[in-house]
């Protein structure tokens, strides 16, 4: 039954407890982290309760507690705040401790028109998925942002990299690897069907949609002159 609130634990306890580290010190981002956090995870949330309302995904009562709230499992809110505090956290140990590691503009140019063609290819093709069509017709708006942006791309695509490390274990079980039943389901007549392992595809864009917005709401808080 607290399998998916130990999976939320799990993923954000070592992050929070480096996040005193007196090197990095990164609660000295914390209102930026916890603000971009909160307006993002809204917008995520309010997605997520009208496809489990429509049952294009939902959840197994046998792995979380019996406390929900918008028709989400407790565990399903706390997914939004322990999953990108702890990305985000990776994101910014990397650029703490490698500040030159990034890809090169010709080549995060080259990569993101590659993917927003490939997201447009596969959305007129499949206009009639709710999963496909939201989230990569969200990501492409996401990835034309980030050409604008593109320095902030230049870093993310390597951490992201990294972060899909974790990923594929936390998003592995939650989808049923390792354990007898998934603890979120998905309608697969709502998606393409093509899964790593037993992941949807669409997860992995749906995390770099979650993930880069957040890294971009944080920059721009940062980046405000404080308040004295």
């Amino acid at each position: 039954m607290y399998l998916y609130l130990l999976l939320n634990i799990a993923s954000i306890s070592i992050p929070l407890l480096y996040s005193f580290h007196k090197k990095m010190y990164f609660i000295q981002y914390w209102k930026s982290v916890f603000i971009s956090i909160c307006i993002t995870g809204l917008a995520f949330i309010l997605w997520d309760s009208l496809f489990t309302l429509y049952g294009i995904w939902g959840f197994n009562d046998q792995y979380h507690l019996p406390y929900k709230l918008l028709d989400l499992p407790i565990e399903e809110w706390l997914f939004f705040i322990c999953i990108p505090y702890a990305s985000v956290f990776i994101h910014y140990a990397l650029d703490y401790y490698y500040p030159k590691a990034e890809l090169s503009k010709k080549l995060t140019l080259t990569i993101t028109l590659i993917i927003i063609t490939t997201l447009t290819v596969s959305i007129t093709f499949h206009t009639d998925k709710a999963y496909t069509l939201v989230n990569f017709s969200l990501a492409i708006v996401v990835f034309c942002i980030g050409l604008i942006k593109i320095k902030k791309l230049q870093k993310f695509y390597l951490s992201f990299l990294i972060i899909l490390i974790p990923f594929f274990l936390v998003n592995g079980i939650l989808t049923g690897s390792f354990i007898d039943e998934a603890i979120v389901w998905y309608d697969n007549n709502e998606n393409l069907g093509i899964r790593i392992a037993t992941i949807p595809v669409e997860d992995i864009v749906y995390a770099f949609n979650l993930l880069f917005i957040n890294i971009l709401f944080i920059e721009e808080l940062k980046s405000k002159p404080q308040k004295t």
